[in-house]
């Protein structure tokens, strides 16, 4: 089959042949028929986070089962699935307390040290990034990191749902708790952004202020159920969240991964409110927090948020469902289907702004 490969920072991503295992106990083979282009992958693949390379990455894959291993229990061959980047093991203290995307028995999702690896090429054994590596025509991946979902939905706009989506809405719904009459800013309005947006107004927020430098980008925030948008590049952003609540949000979601940016989310929050960090940083990034004691008497928090706090069996299938239901915006969020080989251009038209996702959907 044809995948992908990174071959080191930096290179970029080249179509090759490869071979893909036989699934084994929990894993499931997946026929790929669509693949997101998650500005995270380009991110992993460019800066030094510790990836293995060789490597398959893609973690926003949607396709069919075509096979299963002798053990697993909740999905069969036929069945549309849509794959999710939180590896968890199902039964560590924080699996059984609900909260899987903060698993720290990654590895069960894995294969063993010393069993062949699942994806491989000439060379040798190839990194499967966060055990999905969507970028290919196949994927196995780990029951667990699978979820069932509604068979009325396209692929591409599934394909999104086990990153942006997840992470986005998740970050709304699950991690702030946007109740009904909240007042909510989103600074970054690109695929996690838009789908934070849509989160809060699936959880009823009064007010949804959207901030971006990218005109078309607030244009579409609109689409998504922004009630007003700010560009920064424009005003003072924090200054015109300010006025526009009369002295701050409930919840800002920073969703870009900029120390700038966090620190305006954290100057954009009413007393009581509080500042969720959504976007991927740098490794070595940081931002200073006043511990003064006007802070203090505020209660406000700083909250980092990892995948949106999902539970991925509960939750993607609940979006999957949502969207064939009208309420849940997907379809403008895919700007275009590419090929396989076309991953590098997406990710320059990413780059220059005017596209939020561009899926793979020719292998």
């Amino acid at each position: 089959m044809k995948a992908s490969i990174a071959f080191g920072l930096g290179l970029g991503f080249t179509p090759r042949e490869v071979s893909i295992a036989d699934p084994r106990g929990r894993e499931v083979l997946i026929e790929v028929r669509a693949s997101g282009l998650c500005h995270s992958d380009v991110h992993l693949a460019q800066t030094d986070f510790g990836i293995v390379m060789p490597a398959v990455f893609g973690h926003e894959a949607a396709g069919i089962v075509a096979a299963i291993g002798p053990d697993v229990t909740t999905i069969d061959v036929g069945d549309h699935v849509v794959a999710c980047l939180v590896q968890y093991c199902g039964l560590c203290a924080d699996c059984v307390a609900g909260r899987p995307y903060a698993c720290n028995n990654k590895g069960a999702t894995l294969r063993g040290v010393g069993m062949p690896p699942r994806v491989s090429f000439d060379e040798g054994p190839l990194n499967q990034v966060y055990g999905i590596g969507g970028f290919a025509e196949q994927a196995l991946v780990h029951e667990n990191q699978l979820a069932v979902v509604n068979k009325q939905i396209p692929f591409p706009q599934a394909s999104i749902l086990g990153c942006a989506t997840v992470t986005g809405a998740g970050a709304a719904i699950n991690s702030a708790q946007v109740r009904v009459g909240d007042t909510v800013a989103v600074i970054g309005t690109g695929g996690v952004g838009l789908n934070t947006i849509s989160g809060a107004r699936i959880a009823g927020a009064l007010r949804i202020i959207a901030i971006d430098i990218d005109d078309t980008k607030l244009r579409a925030a609109k689409r998504f159920g922004a009630t007003d948008t700010v560009n920064g590049a424009d005003v003072d952003a924090v200054q015109a969240v300010l006025d526009l609540t009369n002295g701050g949000v409930d919840h800002a979601f920073e969703v870009i991964g900029l120390e700038a940016t966090q620190q305006q989310a954290v100057q954009m929050v009413r007393s009581g409110g509080g500042a969720y960090f959504v976007g991927l940083a740098k490794p070595d990034a940081k931002i200073e927090l006043p511990s003064s004691l006007p802070m203090l008497r505020a209660h406000n928090s700083v909250v980092g948020v990892h995948m949106g706090s999902t539970n991925p069996k509960h939750d993607i299938p609940l979006y999957a469902d949502l969207y064939v239901q009208g309420r849940l915006n997907l379809d403008d969020l895919v700007s275009q289907e590419i090929s396989l080989g076309d991953i590098d251009d997406a990710y320059e038209q990413l780059a220059r702004g005017g596209v939020i996702r561009s899926v793979i959907t020719s292998f």
